[in-house]
């Protein structure tokens, strides 16, 4: 009793851990398919600005880009491997142990038949029924023939079922080892690709000190368009939070008189009816402004969430993380946020967004419910910031703008057009900024690609 619990255990457990592998499996295949999609979109951008005289951190950050990609796709692939070792492992052990429950399988049925053979003849089957002492006893011992008769029935059944299982079994151990081939291929194409990109990439940086002075003149001037950028995006917030202050004063301010109205027209009520015996008046009370409001998990409320509409494009903003569409359908970031080196040279600079290299004229999309804050000039390219509640997206080097101030937008609606660089090549800047002018990390807020 107590091999048959183990054996049940072993065999829950085995299957338990199949299944696991199984799911696993599934999302290690769909993160291979996005990430070789993003390969394959960063070699495309590459070939794109491949031919421009003038090397950018734009080349140097694609390839890096695609460098990490490949790294991670080699991951994955070691991943999946592992897990097709484990499946063959277990199919191999779940077929030896098969193969030894369908000898005894067979052995057991090899005995049933001996009994059979031995006892035959229809003599002996009436001898041992017409042999029963009483009535019952006779019903008792048709009844064990029946039973019997079932059990070998029953015998050739398992055999066929078990036999059916190892071959399924079979199967599935040559599938795994064909898988775990064809991911053994895979994964010495993608190192090969690796040592190819990290070639690239040596070059690229070669190339790049001997442009080193340039190159420090372009951050300069992308270091003095980031400072005049947070200037404008905290003016635009700041403006903003007046606003909202002015309409939550003047809204509070309504609702107290609209309260002492009340009071007064009661008093007048009360002043034409009797009164009984000595009563003193309801004294008015100065109304506050209204507190903060907090929701059920405590989250504190900022001045930009005054009204319901504002309040709820926050919280549908919040709850899109890492699940908002891009700003373009096409395109790849070339620079990502916060700060960049490049190894060997002096080279170094800060981005409080993503630079995303597109073909230049692209189309610049919306990602969230909102309301446009602004659409101003900086250094002759446009930029938009668009309020969505207490958050602000901002999309900068475009060539035209789509949309007018105080206007309301949607996820997809056309913002503008991608501007190009000084060094020729299509870019977008995107940006996101919370009610405290801190800039965050767009790209998780984004859905990966």
């Amino acid at each position: 009793m107590a091999k048959k619990i183990i054996f049940l255990f072993l065999l829950s457990f085995l299957s338990s851990m199949i299944c696991v592998q199984a799911q696993t499996k599934e999302e290690l295949q769909r993160k291979q398919q996005e990430l070789l999609k993003e390969i394959r979109d960063l070699n495309a951008s590459l070939k794109a600005i491949r031919n421009s005289k003038t090397k950018s951190l734009a080349n140097y950050n694609l390839i890096k880009r695609k460098i990490s990609a490949r790294e991670e796709l080699i991951h994955s692939i070691n991943r999946d491997l592992h897990i097709l070792t484990d499946n063959i492992y277990l199919n191999t052990l779940e077929i030896n142990r098969l193969n030894k429950e369908l000898d005894t399988l067979k052995k057991e049925y090899a005995k049933s038949l001996v009994f059979a053979y031995k006892n035959r003849s229809n003599y002996d089957y009436l001898n041992f029924i017409f042999s029963a002492n009483t009535f019952n006893d006779a019903i008792k011992r048709i009844t064990y023939l029946k039973s019997y008769k079932q059990y070998r029935e029953q015998q050739v059944d398992n055999i066929q079922k078990t036999q059916l299982l190892i071959n399924q079994k079979i199967a599935s151990l040559e599938s795994s080892k064909k898988e775990k081939n064809l991911a053994l291929a895979n994964q010495n194409v993608a190192l090969k690709d690796l040592e190819a990109d990290k070639k690239e990439q040596n070059e690229e940086v070669n190339m790049l000190k001997q442009q080193e002075s340039s190159i420090a003149q372009q951050i300069k001037k992308r270091e003095a368009d980031r400072k005049q950028m947070q200037n404008a995006i905290a003016a635009i917030i700041r403006r903003e939070i007046e606003e909202a202050r002015r309409k939550a004063i003047a809204e509070a301010k309504r609702k107290k008189e609209e309260e002492e109205k009340k009071k007064r027209d009661a008093a007048n009520i009360a002043k034409t009816k009797p009164t009984a015996g000595n009563t003193t008046p309801e004294k008015n009370e100065p109304l506050d402004l209204p507190k903060k409001p907090r929701t059920a998990s405590d989250r504190i409320y900022s001045e930009l969430e005054s009204t319901d509409e504002s309040k709820q494009m926050s919280i549908n903003f919040e709850t899109s993380r890492g699940r908002l569409p891009w700003p373009a359908d096409i395109g790849v970031v070339s620079i990502g946020f916060g700060t960049y080196t490049i190894p060997g040279t002096q080279i170094k600079g800060r981005s409080d967004g993503i630079y995303v290299a597109l073909p230049t004229g692209s189309s610049v999309k919306n990602v969230a419910n909102g309301e446009v804050s602004a659409v101003y000039d900086l250094g002759g390219e446009q930029a938009v910031t668009v309020r969505h509640g207490k958050y602000f997206t901002t999309y900068s080097h475009l060539s035209s703008v789509s949309v007018n101030q105080g206007q309301t937008v949607r996820p997809g609606t056309i913002i503008g057009r991608a501007a190009a660089n000084d060094a020729g090549e299509g870019e977008l800047l995107f940006m996101v900024t919370n009610e405290q002018s801190v800039f965050l990390d767009p790209e998780n807020w984004l859905k990966r690609r």
